[in-house]
């Protein structure tokens, strides 16, 4: 599985939210391949999913993968409440 993970510059903020998502997968048996890239990057990537923050989502809305939108990039619980049933979906092969 492969997600990208999104901020305004592709930095800190991006791979924060990657090592925290692959975190969050392993615990529940997934393995998650990603890449941390900045918005301009982001566009046409080829992945499963994308994770980005509430701010930067509606920039995202033309892809053709779903976008999960966060509001507290810092809040572990609502990461996990939003990016697992999208993992789980796509383990099952559900698109």
């Amino acid at each position: 599985m492969r997600i990208v993970t999104v901020c305004g510059m592709g930095f800190g903020t991006s791979l924060m939210l990657l090592m925290e998502v692959q975190a969050i997968a392993k615990k529940h048996g997934y393995d998650v391949d990603g890449e941390a890239v900045d918005l301009g990057s982001a566009k046409g990537k080829a992945c499963d999913f994308m994770v980005t923050s509430s701010e930067i989502a509606s920039e995202l809305s033309s892809e053709s993968v779903e976008v999960v939108s966060i509001n507290n990039l810092l809040d572990k619980e609502e990461i996990e409440q939003k990016v697992m049933p999208v993992i789980e979906k796509i383990a099952k092969g559900v698109k």
